[in-house]
This record gives structure tokens, C-alpha cells and sequence, in this order.
């Protein structure tokens, strides 16, 4: 399950370092090229609210089996694609399968590991998200250069078989559980400490890709660092964010809501750093450090939150989790770009530091919620 969420990921952020040559083949501008991001997303979050409902009769290994083949399908599509229609039907089929694996799997994962082991199998997920994360971007870059974009793309297409594969000889037979009903991903918003929680996620995102979105233009404008400096330190960031993962997952079973509510703040701490300190490289290095390590452990984080506060819904809630932080991403990174281009870096950074502000704040609001009242 790591390796396909690897796939994944790699899969939907492959088209940043690709935009101008698909653009020049296929004829569009890079703007046009660049929706083909906008897609996927579109297409994972309107899966993740409906596919629980949609696969509530059918075996998870066939599930998952299903939007494993997809992302193979869509690897295939794209690769060949002639025009810019099939491209775009590709990269729909990838949003189809990047949400309905994402939904599913914290409740497959609950099901396959004891749950004090739930954290941990979380990290090693998640791992496969942080790996993809730091490399999609300059790994497409340096195979476009050697083999095209076409062939960046169909390199991942053996890693998605093996994935398939992989996960069709090891996982057993996971019937859906028997419920008198599952409920609407909606209906959970109506549960005060889901609302919270999801407020919260809500925030960490929106803050956290505020300000990731332009590391870039800010590294390469303020911080003034070369191409192989600003690489260099963009993988520290992924590594420190791949040894986070796993650093959380032993703290989780006991400190919970502490993570969720402590991590927002120190990211934002970072986020004020950087725009005190974003001139010094050594500064800046420790603080990309400190933000992947956090940034990174959080989702591994709200994952364990999702395990113990949906036990029995775990399918519709993890759904509802995708779609708000795909919707979340998509918010922050909008408004961080206003912000950046109207009112400067320095305003996107700081905005960023109140929205993990503002996380924190719901994080703790929805653990006092989940407390009960002594007798």
C-alpha cells in the first residue's frame, strides 16, 4: 500500500517540472497544461465523499485492486496520449484512484494491524507520501530530459504494476463489514468533535500549502540560492519529513492531541522565522528542516485521530478527510498565490502562520470535545 501511495503521488505531481514541453506538444499554453493537476484533484475529491457508498457491497482487496489498475490505465493513457481531451482523461482517472485509495485506507489499515499498531503501519503509509513528495518534481524533470515527458510519465507504469501485483498476493480477502447503515460522509459534520477536527485539518493545509507552494520563488528571490542549493535543501526537507513520519508514530498512542495541537504552532513559529530570518541560507536550512519534519508527521497524526474517533465509520470519515484537505490545498495555495503577488511573500508566509495558528486551536477545542465528563 506504501509503494502504490508512492505511485500516487508521483503520478500527480509530475506535470510541475514537465509543463512546458507537454504544453509544446500537445499545442496548449501552460496554463491549460497546468490543469491537468487541477483535475486530479477535482476527480479525488468528488471520489472520496461517495466512494464508500459506492463499493459498500464489494471486497476491499478487489477495491483497492480496482484503483491500483486505474492508476495504470491512467499511466498508460497519458503517456500516449494524442491530444489534450485524452490527457485530461487520464489524469482523471489518476484523481478517481488517488481518492479512493486514500479514503479507504485508514480503515483497511485498521483492519489488517492490531490497533495499538495503527500509528505505526500509519507512518509506513505515509512514508510512501513523504518519499514521493521530494522527488516527483525533480525526478520528472531529470527523465524528461533524457527519455521526454511521455516517457517520465510511462515510468511509473511498471511501479504501478508491481504495486498491483504486490497488493493482490498479500492482502486477504476484507468483506465490507455488516452495519444496519453507514452513514453519509455529510451526516459525520453533524458530530461536534468530527466538525472540529475537520476545521482544524482545514487550517493545517490551507496554512501549510500557503506557504509551500512558494518556497521556490521565495528561496530563489530572498534567500538567494542557486539551482543545486535550493534542490539540496528542498530534500533535506523531504528526508527530515520521511524520519518525522516514524518519529510520531511512537509518540501517537499516548500524546495525541498534544501533536495535533503543539505541531500547528511550531510550524507557524517556523512560518514567522522565515520571514524574520529568510535572508540567512544556514537559518533557512534549519527551519525547511524543521518544517518537513513536522509538516510531513502531521497527516500520520489525523490519520490515528480518524482511527479512534470513527472506529466504526472509518470508511466515510476517511473520505471526508480527503476531500477536505484536497479542498484545503487547493484554498491555501490559491490565496497564498493572491497574496503573494498583490501584497508580497512576506504577507502569504504570515498568513500561513495564522491559519497552523488557527489549527491548533480547533485541534485543542476538539480534544476538550472528545473528553468525557467525570462521574
Amino acid at each position: 500500500m506504501s509503494l502504490c501511495v508512492a505511485v500516487l503521488i508521483s503520478s500527480e505531481f509530475m506535470p510541475v517540472s514537465l509543463l512546458s514541453p507537454i504544453a509544446s506538444d500537445l499545442g496548449v499554453t501552460e496554463g491549460r497544461a497546468g490543469q491537468a493537476i487541477s483535475v486530479s484533484g477535482i476527480f479525488a475529491v468528488l471520489t472520496s465523499l461517495f466512494v464508500a457508498r459506492l463499493t459498500k457491497g464489494a471486497d476491499r482487496r478487489l477495491v483497492l485492486a480496482a484503483f491500483s489498475l486505474l492508476l495504470v490505465i491512467s499511466g498508460v493513457i497519458v503517456t500516449f496520449a494524442p491530444y489534450y481531451p485524452v490527457l485530461m482523461i487520464g489524469r482523471a482517472l489518476l484523481g478517481i484512484a488517488i481518492g479512493g485509495f486514500w479514503s479507504m485506507s485508514t480503515a483497511i489499515i485498521m483492519r489488517l494491524v492490531p490497533a495499538h499498531s495503527v500509528p505505526k503501519a500509519l507512518a509506513t503509509l505515509n512514508a510512501g507520501n513523504a518519499i514521493a513528495a521530494t522527488v516527483a518534481a525533480p525526478l520528472g524533470s531529470l527523465l524528461g530530459s533524457y527519455i521526454g515527458w511521455r516517457g517520465a510519465f510511462f515510468a511509473v507504469v511498471p511501479l504501478a504494476l508491481t504495486s498491483l501485483v504486490w497488493q493482490w498476493v498479500s492482502l486477504p480477502s476484507l468483506l465490507p463489514q455488516k452495519r444496519d447503515r453507514s452513514p453519509h460522509v455529510f451526516s459525520l459534520l453533524l458530530r461536534k468533535r468530527v466538525s472540529l477536527g475537520m476545521a482544524s485539518i482545514t487550517l493545517l493545509f490551507a496554512g501549510q500549502f500557503a506557504l509551500f507552494t512558494y518556497l521556490r520563488p521565495f528561496l530563489e528571490t530572498v534567500t538567494m540560492v542557486s539551482v543545486s542549493t535550493l534542490s539540496l535543501l528542498l530534500l533535506v526537507m523531504g528526508l527530515a519529513g520521511v524520519l518525522g513520519t516514524y518519529v510520531i508514530s511512537g509518540l501517537l498512542r499516548t500524546r495525541l492531541f498534544s501533536i495535533l495541537g503543539v505541531v500547528p504552532l511550531a510550524m507557524a513559529a517556523v512560518a514567522v522565522g522565515l520571514v524574520a530570518y529568510g535572508s540567512s541560507v544556514t537559518i533557512t536550512a534549519l527551519l525547511l528542516a524543521g518544517w518537513g519534519l513536522l509538516g510531513t508527521a502531521v497527516p500520520v497524526g489525523w490519520g490515528t485521530w480518524l482511527s479512534r474517533t470513527m472506529p466504526d465509520d472509518a470508511e466515510a470519515g476517511g473520505g471526508l478527510q480527503v476531500a477536505v484537505i484536497q479542498l484545503a490545498i487547493t484554498a491555501g495555495a490559491s490565496v497564498g498565490g493572491v497574496l503573494f503577488d498583490q501584497a508580497g511573500w512576506q504577507t502569504t508566509f504570515l498568513f500561513a502562520a495564522v491559519a497552523l495558528a488557527g489549527s491548533s486551536l480547533f485541534a485543542v477545542l476538539a480534544w476538550r470535545s472528545s473528553e468525557r465528563p467525570r462521574r
